[in-house]
């Protein structure tokens, strides 16, 4: 694969890029379901053309495609990931995510821009949440020096990149920033959009799995700032 332009959407040359997009293309076309690909693309708000390729299906069809393949590094993570967001059905993205989360232990901080490309293209929660959480919260836990890239983000116009700064620790646990998590879920307290607002309850929501106390005074104090809806998600697995 050469390299086709610059910066941070730069495609590097990964001859492993260019077999697994190679069989990709060929295995997931051949299942390919039109009549499916129909209800698909309507559930996901017209956001792009499907194949047609059920989950269970693809993810079967996914190990055969990366099967005998070695491990990847950087650049083939990035060369493979941004050849699929290049596709237009959305079973190649689910394919690159997948891919990326297993993988992403072998990227550096460097790889933090080819991720917030990914997020800000044909945005939706279907990417754009996995890519958070299971990405972007892996290499900003290996590099706390990116902290300062969610800050960053946290007051972005893009809502999706508000979205996966308020969901980067979500599977961080008792590991969690506390005072960054709630700094950031007041700081778009007053989004007018769904999915942020959603986002903010959602965080709060997980973390109370950690420390349900902490979360239940947070809100105790701030609940006012909040949307019902935000207030509601995020107390939904707290006893009253």
């Amino acid at each position: 694969m050469s390299v086709t332009g610059t910066g941070p959407t730069a495609v590097p040359r990964s001859a492993l890029a260019d077999t697994l997009l190679e069989r990709l293309t060929d295995v997931y076309a051949a299942a390919a379901d039109p009549e499916r690909a129909v209800g698909m693309r309507a559930y996901m708000k017209d956001v792009g053309p499907f194949l047609g390729v059920a989950t269970p299906e693809r993810r079967a069809l996914s190990r055969a495609v990366t099967a005998g393949t070695p491990r990847p590094d950087e650049a083939d993570l990035t060369a493979l990931a941004l050849g699929c967001w290049r596709l237009p059905e959305r079973e190649y993205r689910y394919f690159a995510v997948d891919y990326l989360r297993r993988h992403v232990g072998r990227c550096s901080s460097g790889f933090l821009p080819v991720v917030r490309h990914l997020i800000r293209t044909d945005s939706w929660w279907d990417t754009v949440d996995l890519l958070a959480a299971h990405v972007v919260g892996p290499l900003v836990a290996a590099d706390p020096a990116l902290t300062a890239d969610m800050d960053a983000w946290i007051a972005d116009d893009d809502l999706w990149i508000a979205r996966a700064a308020l969901l980067h620790q979500l599977r961080y646990e008792e590991r969690t920033d506390t005072a960054r998590l709630f700094a950031y879920c007041l700081r778009r307290s007053g989004h007018p959009d769904f999915f942020v607002r959603k986002a903010i309850g959602w965080a709060l929501r997980e973390y109370a799995k950690t420390d349900p106390d902490a979360v239940r005074d947070f809100l105790a104090h701030e609940r006012g700032r909040f949307a019902p809806l935000t207030v509601r998600e995020a107390l939904k697995n707290i006893p009253a």
